[in-house]
């Protein structure tokens, strides 16, 4: 018989009550038998409300529990560095929300953490586990797309700013939404393509909206005076092999609908969300909707990995690539100039 798997959850969020514990319990096998919270209460309320039996307010406590296998941390970002490295200490695998961290000095100390315990880390970017990502890796893969040259990466709302000090205060977050959302579509981007070795990035980054109390936003009110990350960056990122990428990222701007993330190859290229194969054949131009791939999914592939001790299906190596282009971006915001990823 399969041994349960038995996991603690840091953070008692809505990530954690949204994605994280229903994720882990839509998988066979497995129990959540912990939750901790700096906040004592809501950690308790939240442990009621799903039928947790420990409750914890600090998370060194839940990762001593010698019986936890795996723990989810789903801290706020500049938080989720410690808890991580906690628990891989402590010899559980963790999975934690997505960014890696706040910044990739953090970023790396917790691939260091998971190198030195031998653990699984998985890093929360479901876009990987996709359909239409798989697709298009796997045709890479293929080498479909010949050389990749150039591509763009956009997560640009018209209004979507997060209300909680936790995504805008810099304190908490980080970054606004270049490593809130941009994030997603640049990690899947580049996995899609290969994971190519970024060079040097030049950055832009603008608070256009934050400073208002009067702005149109469905997703609710925020305090101003508690806003002080950008609400809208791009950069231009150059990689080795001579690819060039774009990324526009934002939660609030006056435009809609104005494109979707691509990437171009000299043999074929494609768009991504929805998929669409671009090339020639036969002498005549063509596109279309190739049949997408499925598989499992993030959580489902997370408990794989620690039960048949197969890699992490997000590693955070990868991930703390895009983290060092995030602070690549903002540094050269700052300055004026590109600035070089080592």
């Amino acid at each position: 018989m399969m041994k349960e798997t038995k996991v603690g959850i840091i953070g008692a969020g809505g990530i954690a009550g949204g994605k994280h514990l229903p994720g882990h319990r839509n998988v066979e096998g497995l129990s959540i038998i912990a939750v901790c919270d700096i906040d004592r209460q809501r950690a308790e309320d939240f442990a009621k409300q799903h039928d947790i039996k420990h409750v914890f307010s600090d998370y060194n406590d839940l990762v001593a529990m010698p019986e936890l296998d795996a723990v989810s941390v789903c801290t706020p970002n500049n938080f989720h560095a410690a808890p991580s490295i906690a628990a891989l200490e402590a010899g559980k695998h963790v999975i934690c929300e997505k960014p890696i961290a706040g910044n990739a000095i953090d970023g790396q100390a917790m691939v260091d953490a998971q190198k030195a315990s031998g653990k699984v880390l998985q890093i929360g970017l479901q876009s990987r586990f996709g359909a239409e990502a798989r697709t298009l890796r796997k045709l890479y893969e293929d080498g479909f797309f010949g050389d990749i040259y150039y591509a763009r990466a956009m997560a640009m709302r018209r209004r979507g700013v997060p209300a909680s000090p936790s995504f805008v205060t810099k304190s908490i977050a980080g970054g606004g939404p270049l490593i809130d959302i941009g994030v997603h579509i640049l990690d899947v981007l580049l996995w899609m393509i290969g994971d190519p070795k970024p060079i040097e990035a030049f950055g832009s980054i603008a608070q256009k909206f934050g400073h208002q109390a009067d702005v149109i936003n469905p997703w609710g009110k925020w305090n101003p005076a508690q806003f002080d990350v950008e609400d809208f960056a791009m950069g231009v990122i150059r990689f080795e092999g001579g690819l060039t990428v774009t990324l526009e990222t934002a939660w609030a701007s006056h435009v809609e609908n104005i494109g979707q993330t691509f990437f171009m190859g000299d043999r074929a290229g494609a768009t991504y969300g929805p998929t669409r194969i671009y090339m020639d054949k036969e002498g005549e131009m063509i596109d279309y909707e190739p049949e997408l791939l499925t598989g499992l999914g993030e959580f489902e592939s997370f408990h794989k990995a620690i039960r048949e001790g197969l890699p992490s299906p997000v590693p955070a190596e990868e991930v703390l690539i895009v983290a060092k282009i995030f602070d690549a971006l903002y540094e050269s915001a700052r300055i004026g100039r590109s600035v070089p990823i080592r």
